[in-house]
């Protein structure tokens, strides 16, 4: 069986980012090099972690074991919580490149604004040190609203390359994928499947998938796919790797994509941005 070749999208500086890539939340330490491992031998080349996962060093042993070569892997961290402003920022970017092995970091996100903390400005220049110094191909941020991104652009005339936000059927975003696409940021989903709260139960995406020989899990990251967005599923069973990225060989009508359009609720799965304040 030869292995799918994940479409990309091109970022605002020109790098290419695979469309569906592996996420690693709630993957536990011990389990994330082999998920990592299988990932990258199913043929994911987006590999996405976190400080607040604290599994980075179970992706940067898979990516020193793996034959896949390094130039081929596009790898994401994002800095945690408690590591907002400018001197924290700077040397929580280094404990990960410690835990990853890396001595270059394609992307490193801001994994929550917390604009009740007022530091999101600061942490934001701190990344653009980073870029500055080639230790990291591209910043962006994740869980950021219109108004925190309005004022980035406003403060330091640098846009993020990406926003990973909360992203899937019962919650599309439309208003902000508009807002990305207009100021040229690429928009990454995160719980792309519903994070298993009932979404892929949805009598709908069965039925969409029968057509296609397709799982409603398959189904929903076609549609993330087709909106020119980058997913990110996560799963530690190898079959389930595999057939999330296995997504590049059918394509939804415009039928199937007014069908699925009907099972938005404007319902969250995680915290709003606007309020979120765990450190």
């Amino acid at each position: 069986m030869t292995t799918p070749t994940p479409t990309t999208v091109t970022l605002n500086n020109g790098l290419q980012i695979p469309q569906i890539g592996f996420g690693v939340f709630q993957v536990d330490p011990g389990e994330t090099s082999p998920a990592v491992q299988t990932a990258l031998q199913s043929g994911y080349r987006l590999i996405d972690t976190a400080q607040g996962y604290r599994n980075e060093e179970g992706v940067g042993q898979a990516l020193r074991e793996t034959d896949v070569p390094r130039e081929d892997i596009f790898v994401t961290t994002k800095l945690t919580n408690s590591e907002h402003g400018r001197d924290k920022a700077l040397r929580a970017f280094d404990g990960s490149m410690q835990k990853l092995g890396l001595d270059v970091l394609d992307l490193f996100l801001i994994h929550w604004p917390l604009p009740m903390y007022d530091e999101y400005v600061e942490t934001w220049k701190a990344f653009e040190e980073l870029l500055a110094s080639g230790r990291v191909r591209s910043i962006g941020v994740s869980n950021f609203t219109k108004e925190h991104l309005q004022r980035l652009f406003d403060e330091t005339g640098t846009v993020p390359v990406i926003n990973q936000i909360e992203l899937h059927p019962r919650f599309p975003q439309a208003e902000l994928r508009e807002f990305h696409a207009q100021h040229g940021i690429i928009t990454e989903s995160w719980s792309p499947i519903g994070q298993g709260k009932g979404l892929l139960d949805e009598p709908v995406l069965k039925e969409i998938g029968e057509q296609y020989g397709k799982s409603p899990a398959q189904v929903v990251l076609r549609w993330h796919v087709q909106l020119g967005l980058v997913a990110i599923p996560k799963s530690v069973t190898p079959s389930r790797i595999a057939e999330n990225l296995d997504v590049f060989d059918f394509a939804l009508s415009d039928d199937d994509l007014a069908k699925i359009a009907t099972l938005e609720t404007g319902e969250r799965i995680g915290p709003d941005p606007a309020t979120a304040s765990f450190r």
